[in-house]
This record gives structure tokens, sequence and C-alpha cells, in this order.
């Protein structure tokens, strides 16, 4: 057997007992427990994605299995274990060896920490790792990643897409020239009190925000130097 193919057989081996312990639901659920986009699982299991060296080290690194867990050869002897009933039968080999996951019960689960308005255009706030502050908490949105916050929608400049009191979720780890027209985004400038909610518009090499209320005014608001992106705008939660 190949090593690709042996990690693939690892992979399937441990998501599978971690679902069966109860801890996860399905694939996409083991995926998002650990930041790990749940498309480049089902690629990783099902041969459709890169499974070399570098692919497997980074995933053990982001699940918190041990380095090489992936590459390891089951037990060939434990494959030759037979039964009472059928002295025949042979166990596969791929269930003999499962790489460890934390199994752990977690009776409060991951959720995303919702910073104010002020705290958001305070730049070296979000950088921080110090949530003591934070208002409120929703579920977590794997979207926005480890670092990832909510806001509360306020005023009616966003509308009808996002009303006031509902919740977005901001990734912060983007920088403004990885994003296109329309993308959502928080932005702060220099001399605000409180970051704003915008569509971002890239003309020219100039950039813009633009409320998505056609009856709001200004309808383009160019930024300067002085303003910087706080994060992309990756969803939004209802609480009802």
């Amino acid at each position: 057997m190949d090593i690709v193919s042996l990690r693939r057989i690892n992979l399937r081996a441990a998501i599978d007992a971690a679902i069966a312990s109860g801890k996860f639901s399905s694939d996409a659920d083991f995926a998002n427990h650990y930041d790990i986009s749940p498309s480049q699982i089902s690629q990783l299991v099902k041969g459709h994605g890169s499974f070399g060296e570098k692919a497997a080290r980074n995933l053990e690194k982001k699940i918190g299995w041990e380095t090489g867990v992936l590459d390891a050869t089951p037990n060939n002897n434990a494959a030759e274990i037979t039964t009472e009933n059928n002295m025949n039968q042979k166990k596969p080999q791929h269930m003999n060896f499962v790489p460890p996951v934390d199994l752990t019960y977690n009776e409060n689960p991951r959720q995303t920490p919702v910073l104010s308005w002020v705290q958001a255009g305070d730049f070296s706030y979000v950088l921080s790792s110090d949530l003591s502050s934070a208002i409120d908490w929703i579920p977590y949105d794997s979207r926005a990643g480890s670092n990832g916050f909510a806001l509360i929608v306020q005023g009616t400049s966003m509308e009808p897409d996002f009303k006031p009191d509902e919740f977005i979720y901001i990734n912060p780890t983007y920088q403004i020239d990885e994003l296109n027209t329309g993308a959502l985004v928080v932005m702060t400038c220099d001399g605000d009190s409180e970051a704003t909610f915008k569509k971002l518009i890239s003309e020219d090499g100039n950039y813009y925000l633009q409320p998505l209320n056609p009856n709001w005014k200004p309808q383009l608001i160019p930024l300067d130097h002085t303003c910087r992106l706080v994060g992309k705008v990756v969803g939004k939660y209802t609480r009802y």
C-alpha cells in the first residue's frame, strides 16, 4: 500500500471512530471542530485532494495528533486475529489502527465572542486574545476562524440583507488586497470612535465603502490611508 492511501485510510478510520463515540455527528462536524474546511476533509478521504508530506503533517498538527501518526502501518499480526465463530475471518487492517482523537466531553460547546463596535474599532483589541470584555457569546461559525468574533448590527444602512440586532461573524485574518468588489467588510479609520460595516468597492486601485440600503446617504464613502480592514463579514446569526 502506498503512503498516500495509508494516510487516507487512517484518517477515515479516525473520523469514523470519533463519530461512533458520539463526539461528532458527521465528517463536517469533525472538520469544523478543528477549524478545518469540511471540503478539505472530504477531498482527503475520497482521494480527490493532495495528501503529501506537508499536508499530512499540517493536518496532524491542526488536530493535535503526534507527528507521523497518519503514516503508521497497521499491525499485521492483529490483522490475522480470528473469531471463535469464523476462524478464517480476518479483521481489515485499517480497523486495527485509529489515530488518537480527543474525545473529552465538553459541556460548553465552542462559541464566538461578541464585541462592541468600539472594541472592533480598536485594532489592538481585535488582535489581542483577551476576550474577558466580550459582551455576549453566540454559536461558533468555522468560517470566522479561530480568531473570529461577532458584532451586533446597528442602524439600517445594510438593510434589507442585515437588520438591527442581528449578529455578523467577522474573520479578521484577511488583507484588503485579498478582497474583491462586493465583499462585506468591517473597517475603521483614524478619528472614528467605532468601526463601520459596509460593502467594499474596489476601482482603479482605490477603495470605497457602500451601504446596501439604496436610500442611505452617502452612497459612496472613499477610504484613505488612515483606514484599515478589521475583518471580512462571513456570515450572520439571528436570535429569536
